[in-house]
């Protein structure tokens, strides 16, 4: 059966706030898992909701979301008819990079209207989940909805700035749509996955773009709630929304708990990413692992626990590295201790260096970076 969906993935709308993460990359390259890259869930979530029409928006530092993504084969995207599109930041003659996801939409008018897909869903690429869009859409359907956006129920720490939160009524619609920075009551908390109405959509952004705006959640959700049939569905499963360097590290780490892997890899959804060529982990006869993920290409010789480790690190002899997020290609030399630290790939720290932070304060070591 045709899928009637269009898939559309902003890269990297949410890069400032994820600071050192993104000064080199974009939001959707970002490492995550030992294997893996954020926008890789989504991709996947897609592909295995049958969805084969994919744009991808970029805008800055793509570079990496470029090689990444290449024609798209690893995700069964590169086809003759649909398939994966980088779309580029200027999509409107002289306008220059977009602001906000309405200039984005605008600038691609023409690829998404000339699409024969029904319906549109869009999503950024901060959130790790295995999220079924099918499920999603007949939701949406069901409801007759002019437009359908997917919530979790959070408490707001007050890191988060500017959160989009849903008031609902009994039937799922929402009756009101607040902006708020931290929250010790439970919300109804946005996560920027929208389903809608091919035409209606892109009618309502020619109309907001005329008036030279450009926020989605304050220019079509706030200004047209009362006009428009706008629904929540609630995301039950395991769903982490990457808001800051903190997030990002208790993420990476809640992949330790088996019942957050059954969640997310599932044996008929697979999460599908960049193949590379790697000889398996060597351990030396006096390494130790205690519950910890470690990646192929690794040499450990010494002391891992409650950890993960990306592709082709190396732990020496007498280093012990505990409660921390190690990327790709990183050294950590003898005698080394690390405690709730995040390394970047390729960073190095030298014999007998202390590093240590704490679970809300992961000490960061930048890209390339040397200790």
């Amino acid at each position: 059966m045709k899928n009637e969906n269009l898939g559309i993935i902003f890269s990297n709308m949410h890069d400032s706030a994820l600071g050192q993460l993104t000064e080199s990359r974009t939001t959707s390259s970002i490492p995550f898992g030992g294997r893996y890259r954020f926008i890789d869930f989504v991709l996947s979530s897609m592909v295995n909701s049958n969805i084969y029409s994919i744009g991808v928006i970029a805008k800055t530092n793509y570079e990496s979301l470029l090689d990444h993504l290449g024609s798209g084969r690893e995700w069964d995207l590169a086809r003759k008819s649909g398939g994966l599109y980088i779309l580029p930041p200027y999509g409107v003659q002289g306008a220059g990079v977009y602001q906000g996801k309405i200039q984005a939409l605008y600038g691609m008018k023409e690829y998404i209207e000339r699409t024969q897909r029904k319906y549109v869903v869009m999503t950024d690429t901060d959130v790790i989940c295995n999220i079924d869009f099918n499920a999603i859409t007949e939701f949406h359907k069901e409801k007759e909805a002019d437009m359908t956006i997917v919530y979790i129920k959070k408490k707001l720490s007050k890191d988060v700035k500017n959160a989009t939160v849903f008031s609902l009524n009994g039937e799922q619609r929402i009756t009101d749509v607040r902006m708020l920075s931290g929250s010790e009551s439970e919300q109804n908390l946005s996560v920027n996955i929208v389903v809608a109405e091919k035409d209606l959509l892109m009618r309502l952004v020619s109309d907001v773009h005329s008036h030279g705006l450009y926020d989605f959640d304050r220019d079509i959700l706030q200004r047209r709630l009362d006009s428009l049939n706008i629904y929540g569905y609630e995301y039950k499963d395991y769903f982490a929304k990457i808001d800051n360097l903190k997030d990002y590290f208790r993420a990476n780490l809640d992949l330790l708990k088996p019942d957050v892997r059954r969640q997310l890899f599932l044996s008929n959804r697979n999460i599908y990413t960049k193949g590379a060529d790697q000889v398996p982990t060597r351990y030396g006869l006096d390494s130790r692992i205690t519950n910890s993920l470690i990646a192929d290409g690794c040499l450990i010789e010494g002391e891992v626990r409650n950890s993960l480790i990306s592709r082709g690190v190396y732990v020496g002899k007498g280093a012990l590295v505990e409660n921390s997020v190690i990327m790709s290609s990183c050294r950590i030399e003898p005698m080394a201790r690390l405690n709730y630290c995040i390394l970047d790939k390729n960073a190095l720290v030298t014999n007998k260096k202390i590093l240590s932070g704490s679970e809300n304060y992961p000490n960061y070591i930048a890209k390339n970076g040397v200790v």
